[in-house]
């Protein structure tokens, strides 16, 4: 047998297995975008209708809205945290190796198991606490305010995913030589001097790696929401996934939401990309 069938045979079932479960959905779901779809029954062919419907939807502009604030935030709030414990992980510090596995863990948690557990932080322990101490603030629940719930959201996604972010910056930063870091002392450069000037510009891959990775994760949140509000309350909290499975699959808007899936999926690429370039011409430019 020739290397190219050898080479076809091997690979053909991973093509098979990825066509079946990622391009044939994908198609399906953009066929089902130009219907009026309920999920159910008899359906008609309606064209770009449901694509033209959703650019004045007062719902979907709002879940797009809600979604871009909540991953910006949360993607700029989890990589400093995430840049300062790798630079201090990484320091000579007593039991670092111990504290690198304490900060991970969160991440080996499931994000609705995280969101159950802060939603009862939020909903009676944080309360219980801020009766206590006689604070107004916090004797009512975060997640019960519709101008406050997104940051609970915030908070509980940026401790389970700091962790990631984190191992991703202590690995660059060990790449970087240590003769670097001594020439520099030699040459009087401070810590904060050494930090800036050789470990921030040296991390440049590092930093395109978890901002890519970081933002397209939090424009697909679902897991914690659906655990901390459900997308409440009075919808302030409802991202794109968690419109498009609640609308789509039960509120008979299946064909729809495939449309707003169809431009959520083309939404999350645009932004992979343009983040891609921008930062590879960073990493060019240094």
């Amino acid at each position: 047998m020739s290397k190219k069938k050898i080479f076809f045979w091997m690979t053909f079932p991973f093509v098979l297995i990825f066509f079946m479960f990622h391009t044939f959905p994908l198609l399906t779901g953009v066929y089902y975008s130009l219907t009026n779809s309920k999920g159910f029954g008899n359906f008609e062919f309606v064209g770009l209708k449901n694509y033209i419907r959703l650019f004045s939807d007062e719902q979907v502009i709002n879940s797009y809205l809600f979604t871009f604030k909540f991953a910006i935030l949360t993607t700029i709030l989890v990589n400093v945290i995430g840049l300062l414990l790798a630079v201090l992980l990484n320091s000579r510090i007593k039991f670092k190796t111990f504290f690198r596995g304490v900060y991970f863990s969160p991440y080996i948690l499931g994000g609705l198991i995280v969101g159950y557990i802060f939603n009862y932080l939020f909903t009676f322990i944080v309360p219980a606490l801020g009766r206590s101490i006689g604070s107004s603030v916090l004797s009512t629940s975060l997640l019960g305010t519709p101008n406050l719930a997104w940051i609970g959201i915030v908070i509980t996604v940026a401790w389970q995913s700091i962790a990631f972010n984190t191992l991703i910056y202590i690995s660059g930063i060990q790449t970087i030589p240590e003769d670097i870091y001594e020439a520099a002392k030699i040459d009087g450069s401070s810590s904060f001097q050494s930090f800036w000037k050789i470990t921030f510009p040296l991390l440049a891959p590092f930093f395109t790696i978890n901002l890519v990775l970081s933002m397209r994760n939090y424009l697909m949140v679902f897991d914690q929401i659906m655990s901390l509000t459900g997308g409440g309350p009075a919808q302030s909290t409802t991202s794109i996934s968690m419109l498009i499975y609640k609308n789509g699959l039960s509120g008979n808007q299946f064909g729809y939401q495939s449309a707003n899936s169809v431009i959520y999926f083309i939404v999350i690429v645009f932004v992979s990309i343009f983040q891609l370039k921008i930062l590879n011409k960073r990493e060019v430019q240094l």
